[in-house]
């Protein structure tokens, strides 16, 4: 068996860690899974296209689901740290670049790396 590329191993590992945060959420189902291997298509092109951005590919993907998400379902993930206020979604920081983070931009706040939403 060979081993896998990096930009494999990265695809495969945003595909697992933004489908724990999915899961750990309740909406890990069928049709939001489409949108996680739609997401990780686009980006392996992406990836192909600018190699050096394959650090990057984690937070893009978790980006590019919560985008398909906002347009077809609404905004994910809810904020628990400013749940008696508006609900609103966290965001992915830093936007392009490595080990990315669910935050609350209101609070300021790291709520949990992506992959690791409770």
């Amino acid at each position: 068996m060979e081993p896998m590329s990096p930009l494999e191993q990265s695809l495969h590992t945003a595909r697992a860690l933004v489908l724990a945060d999915l899961a750990a959420r309740d909406v890990a189902e069928a049709d939001v899974v489409s949108l996680v291997e739609d997401a990780v298509t686009q980006r392996r092109w992406w990836v192909e296209q600018w190699p050096a951005g394959v650090e990057f590919v984690l937070g893009l993907v978790a980006q590019d689901v919560q985008d398909a998400l906002l347009e077809k379902y609404g905004r994910w993930p809810l904020c628990p740290v400013c749940a008696d206020e508006d609900p609103h979604a966290l965001e992915v920081e830093p936007e392009l670049g490595a080990d990315p983070h669910w935050v609350c931009a209101k609070q300021a706040v790291i709520v949990a790396p992506v992959g690791s939403l409770s």
